[in-house]
């Protein structure tokens, strides 16, 4: 195997969502409380939300532009790639960039859907609804295979949520994005028996309960004076605590069938973690009172847990500590962690300094995502014009130049102060979206 032969499936990009997106799909007495897209006097777009106001911060759609533009001011669209909004253009940049498929997080609603949650129950779950609908039926519609579905949850209610994964999962959804920590956004934690109507859907329906750091809603930021290097270090290791209290946390045990994906969330960390979870379950258990049934934390991690991983050498070193038949590989299109349009030069480096033989290669970059979301794309797209070489080679002609696109110039330190505000907010527990 070559470059140009890899079949590449990513498991976590981003749309940035069009501000027609909601046009036709409420019912006609919520039109005028449905979230808009406002363009403001400076320049830049803002969703708008009853009285809630939603940026769209520049480290979330910098594909295609110089590491000078890179910051957390607001920005409008006409700043920012058409294939961060366009469904069109999208499918365009994944053949430029040699992705067979991708599955795509939120951006304004939150990664968990916590924008929706209102006193207004019946609006709330219009508002849900209508999302969903315009993500299977819109973006991932308009082009069979290319997308794997992912719907939003209803999060402040169990029972309608798990209704509407199932409503979902018979038009072939089966991802649900969801809170790395509900406790935060004032729901019950995961151990709290509130959630077992949704714990079994997702088993009946064989979905996956994909979590993705910063999901409910809080950025990591030790201190205001921090620099913004340590919240963007720490931000792949942030879903570390969900993993562990998943991981002990009785769902497991008393919902067997259960799926999580651990979205960029990185893999590195993982063989540490695993031995440290062995180590605590034989030095703790007589008196935690934790019962595997006979298996150790880490083999239970590897039947539960999926991993994905953006940029993460050492991780592909260990795939055998992690589990090979549990790695996914993601591009984190158009954020900035992304290296799009040359993500398939940056994984292939490194399979080629470990040296992985090609079944493994097959499993990382589509097999994997393939198995554990139920997704077939050669359903829709022909085996031989899904590799790198031949969706590139579809993608001739097509601009993927580096180029400046904010209509102001902000200076670094007028951007360290934006984030220096974000922080004051985090640390007030009025977080912003990430």
């Amino acid at each position: 195997m070559n470059l140009d032969d890899m079949i590449l499936i990513s498991v976590d990009d981003h749309v940035i969502e069009p501000p027609d997106m909601f046009v036709g799909r409420l019912p006609a007495k919520y039109d005028a409380d449905a979230p808009r897209l406002v363009h403001r006097e400076d320049g830049t777009d803002v969703w708008k939300f009853r009285d809630t106001v939603i940026p769209n911060s520049a480290l979330n759609a910098i594909a295609g532009r110089p590491k000078e533009e890179y910051g957390l001011e607001p920005q409008g669209l006409d700043e920012i790639r058409p294939g961060c909004y366009d469904v069109h253009e999208r499918i365009k940049d994944m053949n430029a960039g040699g992705l067979l498929a991708q599955m795509n997080f939120p951006s304004f609603p939150g990664f968990a859907g916590r924008l929706f949650v209102t006193e207004d129950v019946d609006f709330s779950l219009a508002l849900v609804r209508a999302y969903n609908d315009w993500h299977v039926e819109d973006w991932c519609g308009a082009y069979p295979g290319r997308f794997i579905p992912m719907t939003i949850p209803v999060i402040w209610d169990a029972e309608l949520c798990a209704a509407e994964v199932r409503r979902n999962a018979a038009r072939g959804v089966h991802s649900l994005t969801f809170s790395e920590n509900p406790a935060v956004m004032g729901m019950p934690s995961f151990h709290d028996e509130f959630w077992n109507p949704l714990w079994t859907a997702l088993c009946d329906t064989n979905t996956v309960l994909s979590i993705h750091i910063g999901s409910s809603g809080r950025i990591t930021v030790p201190a205001v004076d921090s620099p913004p290097d340590v919240m963007i270090t720490l931000q792949p290791m942030n879903i570390v605590s969900a993993a562990a209290d998943l991981l002990w946390s009785r769902v497991l045990k008393d919902f067997p069938d259960i799926k999580i994906a651990l979205s960029e969330g990185g893999t590195g960390w993982i063989p540490y973690f695993l031995e440290r979870a062995d180590k605590t379950f034989d030095t703790h258990a007589t008196w935690t009172m934790q019962n595997f049934g006979g298996k150790k934390p880490s083999d239970v991690f590897r039947e539960h847990f999926l991993t994905c991983f953006i940029t993460d050498s050492l991780g592909v070193g260990l795939r055998h500590e992690i589990g090979i038949d549990n790695i996914t590989w993601e591009c984190d299109y158009p954020h900035s962690d992304s290296a799009w349009p040359n993500a398939p030069e940056e994984l292939w480096a490194d399979f080629s300094k470990w040296n992985v033989p090609d079944d493994e290669i097959n499993k990382i970059t589509y097999e994997n995502a393939m198995r554990w979301y139920s997704f077939d794309p050669f359903a829709h797209v022909a085996k031989q014009d899904a590799t790198v070489g031949a969706l590139r080679r579809a993608a001739e002609g097509h601009d993927i130049s580096i180029r400046p696109r904010s209509h102001q110039v902000i200076q670094p330190q007028d951007k360290l102060e934006q984030f220096r505000l974000r922080a004051r907010a985090a640390l007030s527990n009025a977080t912003p979206n990430r």
